[in-house]
């Protein structure tokens, strides 16, 4: 099979000149080089991290329409995330899938308050009739006994009833690392992570035609021409604004999103649930993680003034989560069930000039903006996980100006890995879920080698074949890439993951060509980040148990 290769994309970047230059790989970004590449564009998509390191590796990892966005009256957004939810289901069915969401119903004496029933069966009946009927479901009313069996632990003296409807779940990191290897294995694009953009060179003109950048990895400078540069940077955009035309920019809040991981014997739960949360005017989630025994809880929405490149869950964030669940069922966890952490960044639009942000970063719009200043550098922000897709086709539509019109492919686009291959074994079952018709490679390895079908980790499906493919054709750099985007470990559980490390950083040493000092660096350094995370969420003391 073809590589998909750091040291290939690096030697390119110097010697090619590109339609368009895409800065930031995360979900947008990769969208963007999928898009531009498809139709035909010369492409190249750089990042000063890895693939998806930034916001698109820890949002809450479901493609939804946002029913929550109905009591916004963002009737057009949900109608377009419903519209983007099914193409992703259509154009990655191995990543992303159908997920069933239960909205419990709770009161007194047996009898939940008219009000609150009408009000969601209004909400869930304009769900479906906006496009959420695609999925193949409707919602539905179910008893009381029906909501217990999908959750076990809910609060029996005071359930009801309860709300099923339909929505889709995929791994946000493996997403957006697929979409960024079909862009290159299937259409000629030049994916480099660990590539810093650092100033732009305009010409007489006033429009950009050269990007200096910085390879991370080896200190060496780059300087890549182009016709085009998209800012797709996400939370950072503002950084960038300000790189491409030398005066500070505000385009950008940025607000936190905290999620916590815990074992699913703690808070079992068979489908996703929304909960609603005491006296705050929002909701928190409930969502089994796919093949592994967790469940997570998110997410917190929250204004933040901090470094963009290291948010942290607080102790107040797993509170706040925390007690949200145990209000809603029995479980009664507390921080010592808590078994993964992970904090992001929504790059919200700031509020329109002449506003004022009000606490409640939960109530700036979803929606996306592209702009346009003229110096043939296009910055697409805002926007949702979900419709990454159409942000992407608006960003190169608006650079076509630049680099000459052509129509969108991506609406039905498939995915690097689909194909007719389907599994028969629990392990086809896990590999195929990830990697699609690439999981025989993986299937290949494991009968070359038959060791490297072991699970390093407790109570968690991953291989150690997976850990060498994702080296050898994932563009993973680093153990960090490994355990926290390639995998999912680090956030199902990440005592247990740390426990692993030194197996599966000595498995994937040859293949890195690691010295022994430096495999030992290297699970130091995920050492470092466990204990960073858990300390600031004020877990450290499990950590030390």
């Amino acid at each position: 099979m073809s590589s998909f290769t750091r040291l290939d994309a690096v030697r390119a970047l110097g010697s090619t000149r590109y339609d368009i230059v895409v800065i930031g790989a995360g979900m947008t970004g990769a969208g963007v080089a999928l898009d531009a590449a498809s139709r035909g564009l010369r492409v190249a998509l750089i990042d000063a991290g890895d693939i998806g390191s930034g916001t698109s590796s820890k949002s809450s990892k479901m493609v939804h329409g946002g029913l929550r966005y109905l009591q916004q009256k963002e009737f057009r957004l949900v109608r377009e995330n419903l519209r983007e939810r099914q193409r992703l289901l259509e154009n990655a069915p191995f990543l992303v899938r159908p997920l069933p969401f239960l909205i419990p119903l709770f009161g007194a004496n047996g009898v939940a308050s008219r009000a609150l029933v009408k009000g969601y069966a209004t909400a869930l009946r304009f769900y479906d009739w906006a496009g959420g009927w695609r999925i193949g479901h409707r919602y539905r009313k179910i008893d009381r006994a029906e909501a217990i069996g999908y959750l076990p632990t809910l609060r029996a003296d005071r359930l009801v009833a309860g709300f099923l409807y339909y929505d889709a779940r995929g791994d946000d990191a493996r997403v957006a690392l697929l979409a960024a290897r079909t862009a290159a294995l299937d259409h000629g694009a030049d994916v480099a992570n660990y590539v810093r953009a650092i100033s732009m060179e305009h010409d007489a003109d006033g429009r950009v035609r050269t990007v200096h950048a910085r390879d991370e990895r080896t200190g060496e400078s780059l300087a890549i021409s182009t016709r085009c540069v998209i800012n797709a940077t996400g939370v950072w955009a503002d950084q960038v604004i300000a790189m491409a035309n030398g005066t500070p920019s505000a385009v950008i809040t940025p607000a936190k999103g905290v999620h916590v991981s815990v074992s699913r014997d703690r808070l079992p739960a068979k489908v996703a649930a929304v909960f609603a949360v005491p006296d705050d005017r929002r909701s928190i989630f409930v969502v089994p993680f796919d093949d592994a025994p967790y469940t997570f809880v998110g997410t917190t929405d929250t204004a933040y003034d901090g470094e963009l490149d290291d948010p942290m869950c607080s102790p107040d964030d797993v509170a706040y989560l925390l007690e949200a669940v145990n209000a809603s069922t029995d479980s009664a966890l507390t921080i010592d069930d808590v078994t993964g952490v992970w904090a992001g960044l929504r790059p919200l639009l700031a509020p329109p000039e002449g506003k004022t942000l009000s606490q409640r970063t939960a109530d700036l719009s979803r929606r996306h903006r592209v702009i346009d200043t003229d110096d043939a550098v296009v910055h697409v922000t805002g926007g949702k996980w979900t419709t990454y897709r159409q942000m992407a086709e608006d960003a190169v539509d608006a650079a076509g100006r630049y680099v000459g019109r052509s129509p969108a492919r991506t609406k039905h686009l498939r995915f690097h890995g689909t194909g007719p291959w389907r599994p028969t074994t629990d392990l086809e079952t896990h590999l195929y879920r990830r990697y699609g018709d690439d999981a025989l490679v993986i299937l290949a390895m494991i009968a070359d080698e038959p060791s490297l079908a072991d699970a390093p980790i407790v109570n968690q499906p991953y291989v150690l074949a997976e850990f060498i493919y994702s080296v050898r054709f994932e563009m993973a750099e680093s153990l960090l890439d490994l355990l926290t985007r390639r995998t999912r470990a680090h956030l199902h559980d990440a005592r247990a993951t740390l426990a692993a490390a030194p197996r599966i950083a000595q498995t994937v040493a040859p293949d890195f060509a690691w010295s022994e000092e430096v495999t030992q660096a290297q699970v130091a350094a995920y050492a470092e980040l466990v204990a960073r995370e858990f300390t600031a969420a004020g877990l450290s003391e499990g950590l030390r148990s």
